[in-house]
């Protein structure tokens, strides 16, 4: 034992038995039973009989769609929840958003040895192989794109395209059903699970979206969002959105971009651009910043990939964007929407984005910017809109309630005896503080 200040230091001699409980597990090592519970190792926690969550972060958008979830369990003291990196083409970032939220990484492989009470996951791939009953949740609103051409179904559907994320690629795996709870958002979105992979209808749940009850809670609070991002009265902020992949209006940067710095004027207009995470991860937060910042001559506030879009959202007066979920979540919001790119052929023709796509009008390169702008402004229709946003959810503001029960059924555990606690959207910090200094953006006033 060692004095400190001529008392003993018990801390010490706790270490060194902990050191020796290491070298014993290490000669253990991988030799404990191959379904040995995440929780039976943690010889040294505090809070031991836990159920192990564990949240597969795929990506930072992945990630950001599970945020709302974490408010549901994390108070719980029966519940310990864990956090992984799984594969995935664009996962750069998905270690950087775990660390944003306080959570560690535990490694793959890792997981991948454990069993755990509740595997939740918005992505699929590389599931089938952790241990545990699988919550599936969609990455995004809507279920609008198509699967990739030729990408096929697992089960000899060869080119046959399926709604992405809802055919059999995306839920089974040698001919069985991979989650134990699929949390749908929309009934439709149900029917089409029906129509592209009829065995997963008996594990399909509609919760609603946590997207959108977040956004319709802040709408009546829109100037306080609008404040807090720097906007002065009158100002409007015309919000660009791009998803990722070919098609996509990041595609047409050098067209769009240009108009918004040399046509609007300098006075009354603010220009955010928001571009999907999968492009950073796929070419670096660094390039997306130079290229957008270059043809946009420094004339637009570029947005990071860990930034959350939705304060954004609710304070835009305009919407210029494509067929990415954030556009389709603008139809709630009372701002116009302007179409720069919509490659219809990969839309499923059965979504709410290809009745936006049929609804609201195109960006053409052949008139001035703020008369485009005006016109959609005089035709836009409310309630066409709203016809729209109400196919994202159909079970608006029930989205923490339905889910907490879901997920507490796969537990095994009864739910807290208070109703869930929506989180209040948080209000921003400036884009453009009014003082003229720089923003989080790194860009000046205009």
């Amino acid at each position: 034992m060692t004095l400190v200040h001529g008392e003993v230091d018990h801390g010490e001699t706790e270490r060194r038995e902990a050191g020796r409980q290491e070298v014993a597990d290490e000669k253990a090592g991988s030799g404990r039973a191959a379904g040995e519970k995440a929780g039976s190792g943690r010889r040294w926690a505090t809070l031991t009989g836990c159920k192990e969550v564990l949240v597969v972060v795929h990506s930072t958008v992945y990630g950001q769609r599970l945020h709302d979830i974490y408010p549901l369990l994390g108070a719980d003291l029966r519940v310990h929840v864990q956090f992984t990196v799984a594969p995935h083409a664009f996962n750069a970032g998905a270690a950087a958003h775990v660390r944003s939220v306080g959570g560690t990484v535990l490694p793959w492989e890792e997981a991948a040895r454990r069993e755990f009470d509740l595997v939740l996951a918005a992505g699929s791939q590389g599931l089938d192989r952790l241990r545990g009953p699988l919550v599936r949740l969609p990455h995004g609103a809507g279920h609008i794109k198509l699967s990739p051409a030729g990408s096929g179904s697992g089960n000899g559907a060869g080119d046959a395209r399926t709604v992405s994320g809802l055919g059999p690629e995306y839920l089974v795996l040698d001919g069985r059903v991979v989650p134990a709870a699929f949390a749908l958002a929309h009934e439709e979105e149900r029917a089409e699970v029906g129509r592209g992979c009829p065995e997963a209808l008996p594990i399909t749940e509609v919760v609603g979206d946590g997207c959108y009850d977040r956004i319709a809670a802040a709408l009546p609070a829109r100037e306080r969002y609008r404040a807090a991002l720097g906007l002065r009265p009158g100002e409007r902020l015309v919000l660009v959105c791009s998803t990722w992949g070919s098609g996509s209006l990041f595609t047409r940067l050098d067209a769009v971009l240009p108009r918004l710095a040399g046509e609007l004027p300098r006075r009354g207009y603010r220009t955010a651009l928001l571009v999907h995470p999968n492009v950073s991860a796929a070419h670096s937060p660094w390039a997306v910043r130079s290229w957008a910042t270059a043809t946009a001559r420094g004339a637009v506030t570029v947005l990071g990939p860990e930034e959350d879009w939705r304060p954004l959202l609710v304070a835009a007066d305009f919407v210029i964007g494509d067929h990415g979920s954030v556009t389709l979540y603008g139809t709630m919001t009372g701002a116009p929407i302007l179409l720069a790119e919509y490659p219809h052929r990969d839309v499923n023709p059965r979504s709410p984005g290809a009745v936006l796509a049929r609804t609201a009008p195109a960006l053409s390169p052949a008139h001035p910017l703020t008369s485009q702008l005006d016109y959609a402004a005089r035709q836009y229709r409310r309630s066409e809109y709203a016809a729209i946003a109400d196919r994202i959810s159909s079970e608006p503001g029930r989205f923490d309630r339905r889910m907490r029960r879901l997920l507490y059924r796969v537990l095994g555990l009864g739910e807290p005896a208070h109703a869930p606690e929506p989180p209040v959207l948080p209000l921003p910090g400036p884009l453009w503080p009014r003082n003229g200094a720089t923003g989080r953006s790194g860009q000046g006033r205009r």
